[in-house]
């Protein structure tokens, strides 16, 4: 059972820079494709953004390409998301999701593993 912990959310100003952190309990961290989540007041939860096992591939949601850079330290365990230029329709709860094996996908359903989310609030 992978255990995922989210960390650096928070309230910004429009045009700030945020970076989440997702750390995972499990020793074979890099064998996972990992992704981010968000989910805002009203609105069904959305792909942000995803890295394969090696960091070598990653995918982003189009509203969201050139403002935020998805990476991870497999030697921590950790998967980051670097958020500049943050915008109002930024806000949401952001959840790390964790998928054994395989390549980097949309789809949620494929996610078995899931942290309780944090909350970014970015004011206009």
């Amino acid at each position: 059972q992978v255990q995922l912990a989210e960390s650096g959310g928070g309230l910004v100003q429009t045009g700030d820079s945020l970076r989440l952190s997702c750390a995972a309990s499990e020793r074979t961290f890099s064998t996972y494709s990992m992704a981010w989540f968000r989910q805002a007041i009203g609105k069904e939860r959305e792909f942000v953004s995803g890295i394969n096992q090696s960091g070598g591939d990653t995918y982003y949601l189009d509203s969201v390409k050139g403002r935020f850079t998805i990476s991870r330290d497999n030697a921590k365990n950790t998967v980051y998301l670097q958020m500049n230029s943050l915008k109002p329709e930024d806000t949401a709860v952001y959840y790390c999701a964790a998928r054994p094996m395989g390549g980097i996908l949309v789809n949620e359903g494929v996610y078995p593993y899931w942290g309780h989310g944090i909350q970014v609030t970015v004011a206009s």
